[in-house]
């Protein structure tokens, strides 16, 4: 409900009620100002003081016309706003329902932790793929910026109801982005408790705590801080790396994209040479890299090259071809 207009027109009724009293009395009374205005304040408020001056036989007929008008007036004020606020917490409440009921229904989904600059990014960046994702933030000034489309959980992240409520036990991964490395710390220990099996990307700040963080269970550890000064020092020393990089990783206007890709067991793929699958001949993808299941990183494989199950291909190309590459390397999909 838009709540603006009928404000208004609750300001505007009042005014001009006032108004109209506050000239009535002074037309037909001859009262000054002053006096007209709280005869009309007093009348319309029901206090009771009494007449300000003796009324004539119009001037009650007046006065009984306000009160009749004032009263219907105050009681329709009163109503309408009561029936804002209990419709607003109404609305509220239905919204929050409907979004806990969306975020129990899904599955291998992120949870970002802390909606602050990182946090926002990171969202942004899973909403664009598009990646289904849950927001967990205990400030209520970050929570009012946060769109209205997102999953939403509000609550603290370092406790073990507010992940659950996350759905982090069915969750594919978790992205810790508070601003205290000790709160990263307790929410990377919490998950990971909560989901063995859960990929944690844990932000840090000071270099000491980047240990701490791999030892509580974090799968990566990310310092803004670092990757942004390094990402500076590259643009001045090597720009067409960056440029290479920011095509390879953000540009949407040539359409293409860097993704990982993970061949499952069952993909028509695994144990094929590169020069004898369809990823290149047919995708048009570009494999840079392979990392082999036991961590081994190949740059540039040869067509001769077959990667095997488990093995991630490091691949660039167009949306829609990685795409359909993800799915066939999932087994989904004929290659």
């Amino acid at each position: 409900m838009n709540t603006r207009p009928q404000l208004r027109r609750i300001v505007s009724l009042l005014v001009g009620i006032v108004a109209v009293g506050t000239v009535g009395y002074r037309w037909l009374e001859g009262w000054g100002w002053e006096d007209s205005l709280y005869m009309v304040l007093i009348t319309l408020s029901t206090i009771g003081y009494g007449e300000v001056r003796p009324l004539g036989p119009e001037g009650r007929l007046f006065t009984m016309f306000l009160i009749v008008a004032g009263v219907g007036l105050m009681t329709y004020s009163v109503g309408t706003l009561g029936r804002m606020v209990v419709e607003g917490e109404v609305q509220a409440l239905l919204g929050r329902r409907r979004r806990m009921s969306k975020i129990r229904k899904l599955r291998d989904h992120y949870v970002i932790c802390g909606f602050g600059r990182i946090g926002r990014l990171v969202a942004q960046e899973f909403e664009r793929k598009p990646i289904p994702f849950v927001v967990v933030e205990r400030d209520e000034a970050q929570v009012v910026k946060i769109p209205e489309h997102y999953p939403v959980v509000v609550g603290d992240a370092t406790e073990e109801d507010v992940l659950l409520q996350a759905g982090i036990e069915r969750a594919q991964g978790l992205v810790t982005a508070l601003h205290s490395d000790a709160d990263n710390l307790f929410v990377t220990l919490t998950a990971r408790g909560l989901n063995p099996n859960l990929f944690i990307l844990a932000r840090y700040e000071e270099e000491r705590s980047k240990s701490k963080l791999l030892q509580a269970g974090a799968d990566r550890v990310v310092s803004p801080y670092l990757i942004g000064g390094s990402r500076m020092a590259m643009a001045v020393l090597r720009p067409s790396v960056i440029d290479f990089i920011e095509l390879a990783t953000g540009s949407e206007s040539l359409g293409l994209q860097m993704e990982e890709v993970l061949l499952a067991e069952e993909s028509p793929l695994a144990g094929v040479p590169l020069a004898e699958s369809p990823i290149r001949s047919e995708l048009d993808i570009m494999v840079v890299a392979i990392k082999r299941r036991s961590g081994h990183m190949e740059f540039n494989p040869s067509a001769r090259t077959r990667p095997e199950a488990g093995d991630r291909l490091i691949v660039i190309g167009e949306r829609e071809h990685l795409q359909r590459l993800d799915a066939i390397a999932r087994g989904k999909g004929e290659a």
